[in-house]
């Protein structure tokens, strides 16, 4: 140990894992995390990736907060440095009094330390060396081996662990056997090298309750067999790619005939995502629930089947998972990129249903209640998760169901209906919410058949090309989106300790650093409502609490400030009451970046536009 004055800390730091793609490091670090939630300690962790497949630096932060605060802190009390290309940046990194774990079998010179932090070198190849023959265990065991150091540095409960690996390896005897065997050889070597536990520690502790440990992808692709889909058509594109292997995972599981074993579903991976809007489109015409998932570029290539299924009212869902753009962007970085793509997604007039979860739980309720949406607004509706939600796992409230729901297919001709002599125009707005009755094909053998087409018909969809057609069935279709503003969900509205004149809007994966913000300035006796919009087009309630409040504050993790533009467009505010808090380099967005531009500007009396070009 050094004497240095070393950070002292229960239950509250950062531990970030520096590691090179492709060595195994991923699962040995999610099991870290996870044994320390097995303790009941709340953790978040984030997963740091390069968009090439092997060989590039990684890296993989852990938050523990024993206080359950769940959004990205930055910065580090602990640095597990195991990758020599990354080595300078990843020791800058660290706290003052923070601790640098690292692999001291080769010697390094002491102009590659810090003086101000403690160093903590244990000789992990080596030891690797003396207790493996094959060089791919080796490898992979190096990872489990730090594991078991930092079980010993941080006084985890080793048989927590122990368990955790026995669990994962279950019917893998000799895969059991090694990694416990590296997992106890850590150990065993940390505390004979080191004065145990160190000043930072994980104490067992009762926050995480009934919480489960999920991510976004995984999510969507179970909401989506809950909302009742059976058709998925797709192509392969970071990060979205994981929502469809989540459906495929569970359609095999709750959509195969138990009697013959046929599957009672279609996955469908196109040629491009042309092909996979088309057939989502086609299969949902005909009476399908049906999906695609993507992400920025993929909805960009879309854009011309949007607009078709906008015109023909035909309905389809789409997850898209954000992530940096434009064009390929970042593709293993996040952001809320993709609000205007998607809301205003082709050309000419249209205007699409946006869903804003903020956690895998409502990534699971949003992406089953779209499909409802989807058929009784008879138009796209966009899931808009991001990387940071879908590729990370977050502890989130159990996922709920009621058995007693039913599928709302919205207005649906039935063939008695028209034998009934019902009259039926499929874009005839019979009640004024804008939504026409359809039929699905073969409903009847002569009767409520109709053309879907792109190009301008009548109520009857009969081929039209009068102007006073087109402006019947866009005026309907405005209607339709105002009454989508009551079927979308609620936005969520925390009231400041006392009244004030400022405000903030927030939506999706901003969510836990603005809880947390939210309470850093109360702390500060600064006071914010804060109102985090969940859904597209905006409930009246938007507008009503801009309108209670001389200046709001606008948060997302965008350069341009896009949902700040749609609320200017659709509420029509003035947009010098809607201040820009923007965060835009790739990382989530941090508590402290929030809290600290927003005090600023109450502070200097002085609300200008806010942006962030580089990560705090």
């Amino acid at each position: 140990m050094s004497s240095v004055q070393s950070v002292q800390k229960t239950n509250d730091f950062v531990i970030k894992f520096a590691n090179i793609n492709g060595t195994g490091s991923a699962s040995a670090n999610e099991l870290f995390a996870r044994a320390i939630m097995g303790m009941g300690v709340p953790v978040a962790p984030r997963n740091i990736f390069p968009s090439n497949i092997q060989g590039m630096p990684t890296w993989y932060e852990v938050r523990v907060s024993g206080e359950g605060w769940l959004g990205r802190r930055g910065g580090c009390e602990m640095m597990v440095a195991m990758n020599p290309q990354t080595w300078d940046r990843d020791v800058a990194e660290l706290a003052p009094g923070g601790y640098l774990f690292y692999d001291s079998t080769k010697m390094l010179p002491r102009s590659r330390f810090r003086d101000d932090i403690v160093v903590l070198g244990l000789p992990l190849t080596d030891i690797c060396t003396r207790e493996y023959a094959d060089q791919r265990q080796r490898m992979l065991m190096k990872n489990i081996m730090y594991v078991g150091a930092l079980t010993a540095l941080l006084d985890m409960d080793f048989k927590a662990v122990e368990g955790l690996i026995t669990q994962q390896y279950r019917g893998k005897d000799k895969l059991i056997a090694s990694n416990l065997h590296a997992l106890k050889t850590g150990y065993e070597e940390a505390k004979a090298a080191f004065d145990c536990p160190i000043g930072l520690r994980v104490e067992r502790s009762d926050m995480v309750g009934d919480r489960i440990f999920v991510n976004g992808n995984d999510a969507c692709g179970l909401g989506a067999v809950y909302g009742g889909a059976t058709v998925a058509a797709w192509y392969p594109i970071t990060p979205s790619t994981s929502v469809i292997e989540s459906f495929s995972s569970y359609c095999r599981k709750f959509r195969t005939d138990p009697n013959n074993g046929m599957a009672r579903y279609a996955i469908v991976q196109c040629e491009d995502e042309l092909a996979s809007i088309g057939m989502v489109i086609g299969a949902s015409w005909n009476g399908a629930r049906a999906f695609t998932a993507t992400s920025g570029p993929g909805i960009s290539l879309m854009q011309e089947f949007f607009g078709l299924a906008y015109f023909a009212e035909v309905p389809a869902v789409v997850f898209n998972v954000q992530r940096g753009g434009p064009s390929t962007g970042m593709p293993t970085r996040t952001q809320q990129s993709d609000l205007l793509a998607c809301a205003y997604a082709s050309h000419g007039d249209t205007k699409h249903v946006l869903l804003f979860p903020e956690d895998p739980y409502e990534c699971f309720t949003f992406g089953a209640q779209a499909f409802d949406l989807a058929e009784r607004l008879q138009t796209p509706v966009f899931v808009m998760a991001d990387l940071d939600i879908g590729m990370n796992e977050v502890l989130c409230k159990p996922f709920d169901w009621d058995d007693s729901r039913r599928y709302d297919r919205g207005k649906v001709m039935s063939a008695a209906d028209l034998d009934a002599g019902k009259n039926f125009g499929r874009y005839l707005d019979v009640d004024g919410d804008g939504i026409p009755y359809r039929t699905i094909p073969a409903t009847h053998p002569t009767k409520g058949a109709f053309f879907s087409r792109g190009t301008t018909r009548n109520a009857y969809a009969k081929y039209s090309e009068t102007g006073t057609d087109y402006v019947y069935n866009m005026e309907r279709l405005r209607r339709k989106l105002v009454t989508a503003r009551k079927l979308v969900p609620a936005p969520v509205v925390k009231k400041a300790a006392l009244p004030t004149r400022f405000g903030a809007i927030y939506y999706g994966s901003t969510s836990p650093a603005m809880a947390e913000a939210f309470a850093m300035l109360e702390e500060q006796h600064i006071h914010v409502d804060i109102m985090r919009v969940r859904g597209f087009p905006f409930a009246d309630e938007v507008v009503d609490f801009i309108n209670d409040h001389d200046q709001v504050f606008v948060v997302e993790q965008n350069e341009a400030g896009q949902l700040r533009m749609l609320l200017v467009n659709e509420c029509e505010i003035d947009p010098k009451r809607l201040v820009r808090v923007l965060h835009y380099d790739g990382t989530p967005i941090t508590a402290g970046f929030i809290a600290g531009k927003i005090a600023d500007a109450v502070k200097q009396d002085n609300v200008t536009p806010l942006r962030k070009q580089v990560a705090s």
